[in-house]
């Protein structure tokens, strides 16, 4: 059995991971942007694993994510308990609904809306990281980026952290293969209306390296 994959969206992610951890038991690989491309890439590097006889004993979704404000800081860690793809539904008079209230059968959404992080690799890294946010994170195809949307999506997930891109179709990937699923973010900034120049980007990596050491 190998040790942890870490899958990030980008190359300068997985450059500021690799710049905190000098173990060469995780492997760690920048598969794309969004939920599709990180969710089949990781499926492949699983079933590569496991094909060869050295499957992963985890899968981490790490990288740089937006934070919900008052919930974590620009610069902050988070931890995720579930992996929530909150845009993926319907739209509707009386407003969003989830695709797994639609009718569909569980088994045709990959493990539900929602899925969990694996609770014994969560509580290694909470034990490792205790000063970082623990909560849901979103996943999202589109970024929030103004405030009427942030405000519909701060009502329907009041616990939520944070959102980023990848992390559910990681999780579906995780939750196919049988191996246990973790989410690790820091924020570059808060979620809410546009405004790239504002984001602290070099911040989140810097935070992103100092938390790697958690991925021993």
């Amino acid at each position: 059995m190998t040790g942890l994959l870490v899958v990030t969206a980008v190359p300068a992610e997985a450059e500021a991971i690799q710049a905190g951890l000098a173990d060469p038991t995780v492997a760690v690989v920048p598969v794309g942007v969004g939920p599709a491309v990180a969710g089949a890439a990781t499926a492949r590097l699983l079933a590569l694993a496991e094909a060869a006889g050295r499957p992963y004993r985890g899968v981490v979704s790490a990288g740089v994510a937006g934070g919900f404000r008052g919930r974590v800081a620009v610069g902050g860690t988070v931890l995720g308990t579930r992996a929530i793809a909150a845009d993926l539904g319907a739209e509707s008079p009386d407003g969003f609904i989830p695709v797994d209230e639609l009718g569909m059968p569980p088994e045709l959404l990959g493990g539900g809306t929602a899925v969990a992080a694996d609770p014994g690799l969560l509580a290694v890294l909470r034990a490792a990281l205790p000063t970082a946010v623990v909560g849901p994170v979103l996943t999202v195809s589109t970024v929030t980026g103004a405030a009427a949307s942030t405000d519909a999506l701060s009502r329907r997930h009041p616990d939520a952290v944070a959102e980023a891109m990848e992390g559910y179709g990681v999780a579906v990937a995780a939750n196919h293969a049988g191996v246990p699923f973790a989410e690790l973010r820091t924020i570059s900034n808060p979620i809410g209306p546009r405004d790239r120049d504002a984001w602290r980007m070099r911040d989140a990596l810097t935070a992103l390296t100092s938390a790697a050491s958690a991925l021993r």
